[in-house]
């Protein structure tokens, strides 16, 4: 694979400072001014956003390969480099990071308690969500994922809502496992190349031995795997979900995951592509458990945010069949999968934040009713609900169609049993819209304000982009394809 060396504007290193400045500038900002404090995090998480959609709109599809890099050597004995490019696999998943930062900054716009230490925070956690998603280099991916896992703990244990302590404690106990298993395997690449050198394509074009591969990819799967929510090891995210600020839950849930997802993709899928066809039988094997389980178990859910946080296990589910079917139309599905799903969440956890704030409940029985006094608010769940459920002309329509496609082909029981889990999914989904959005009204919210205009945008920027790229799929795929056709080539 080629790339460019650093030439002209930085963009990813100016995306990454967007959060960097931030924080620095919170920081100087006293704590009674709330304010002012939201005001400058809307403006930081803005820029990052516009800076994004320029990226997007400027990668050549066309042309494919890295693009937008910068090179720089950072430590020479030890061969790490400060190196940043965009390619189809993770220009969208920068793009998605931008936008749910940007409307998870916005959704909690009526927070005051500890504002200052809040959103300092979340541009920290989301300063290593970039890092990860831009880095090239196997020693700042691994510092960078670690950058996005610490602040978790704060801000679910200090913001949070039901067992918050218990939730955080969890979820770090459970990550920081992973990150146990990623970092010997990230060093064990690196004392087997013999190259001396963290940059990812350089140990591309080693070629390591098919028990390194093996080995390493397994450790790397599991490792990442963790933060992916892959069954069994997925009990820390519904947790996490409920426990977490809605905000948070966003981040959480549309981007963190995908941090998982991703690193099994870019680093051991990359390195490791025989060590992805001696396991994937296996990694095809837990996403399909993951699929019907979590259909099923939030099928039994009474909580808005356990029925959302199962949800999330059985849609990383289908992330993780594209993966296995190391397939043009599967990895294509699974990328599209983890931008599709990561909007979608990050409606489902704004709507239900709403609702929460007025209602104080997120227990499906004590609400009913709820389209005829907060029909806006409603609205966003329903839309998101039936994204969740595959609804044409919806962004991860197209996502999974392409991940079934493919699996029937390669895992045709496998793919089976993935479809009976969608069917699934769609029977809790519409239950749950049903049962919290009509039927006979509750008077206890007969009185409960709507959505007001202001707070409304963060949530009709999430639908529209949901409707975009569910109506003009092309304008997604065809950044994707442009590298993993070659990418797949090499299996």
């Amino acid at each position: 694979m080629t790339y460019l060396e650093m030439s002209g504007f930085p963009i990813l290193s100016a995306i990454l400072m967007t959060t960097v400045l931030g924080l620095l500038v919170i920081l100087f900002i006293p704590p009674e001014k709330t304010k002012l404090i939201k005001q400058v995090s809307l403006a930081s998480a803005t820029l990052g956003l516009v800076l994004c959609i320029l990226l997007y709109l400027s990668y050549d599809h066309q042309k494919g390969g890295l693009q937008f890099a910068e090179r720089v050597l950072w430590v020479k004995s030890l061969g790490i480099y400060w190196f940043n490019a965009v390619d189809g696999i993770n220009l969208p998943m920068l793009l998605l990071t931008s936008v749910v930062l940007f409307t998870g900054i916005w959704t909690m716009w009526e927070l005051e308690y500890r504002a200052k230490e809040f959103f300092a925070l979340m541009f920290l956690l989301v300063a290593g969500v970039y890092g990860v998603f831009m880095s090239m280099d196997l020693f700042w991916i691994f510092v960078w994922y670690d950058v996005s896992l610490f602040p978790m703990y704060p801000l679910i244990a200090i913001w949070g809502g039901t067992r918050k302590e218990y939730g955080a404690m969890k979820l770090t106990l459970y990550l920081l496992a992973g990150s146990a298993l990623i970092l010997p395997a990230i060093l064990y690449l690196w004392v087997a190349g013999g190259a001396h050198t963290f940059d990812l394509f350089e140990l591309q074009r080693i070629g390591f031995s098919a028990f390194d591969q093996k080995l390493t990819f397994v450790m790397l799967y599991f490792g990442f795997g963790i933060l992916a929510a892959v069954w069994p090891f997925h009990t820390w995210s519904p947790v996490g979900h409920v426990a977490a600020p809605t905000a948070v839950s966003m981040i959480h849930a549309g981007v963190l995951m995908k941090l998982g997802a991703y690193g099994i993709l870019r680093i051991g899928m990359t390195l490791c592509p025989a060590g992805l066809s001696y396991w994937s039988d296996l990694m095809a094997l837990l996403a399909c458990i993951g699929i019907v389980y979590g259909a099923l178990v939030g099928l039994a859910q009474t909580d808005l945010k356990y029925v959302i946080g199962y949800s999330s296990v059985s849609h990383m589910g289908v992330v993780g069949l594209g993966l296995a079917t190391m397939s043009v139309n599967g990895i294509n599905g699974a990328v599209f999968q983890m931008f599709a799903h990561g909007v979608m969440t990050a409606l489902f956890f704004s709507s239900v934040g709403y609702i929460y704030d007025r209602t104080h409940t997120k227990i499906i029985p004590e609400l009913g009713g709820l389209s005829k006094t907060m029909p806006i608010a409603s609205s966003f769940f329903i839309i998101a609900a039936l994204a969740g459920i595959g609804v044409p002309l919806m962004a991860s329509f197209w996502a999974e169609l392409l991940v079934f496609i493919a699996a029937v082909k390669v895992f045709p029981v496998g793919g089976i049993a993935a479809l009976v889990g969608l069917i699934i999914s769609a029977l809790f989904m519409l239950r749950v819209v049903q049962n919290t959005f009509y039927g006979d009204k509750n008077p206890r919210w007969e009185h409960i304000p709507d959505v007001p205009g202001f707070l409304a945008v963060p949530r009709v920027v999430l639908v529209s982009i949901i409707l975009f790229f569910g109506f003009f799929p092309k304008i997604m795929l065809d950044v994707i394809q442009s590298t993993v056709i070659p990418f797949v080539n090499r299996f």
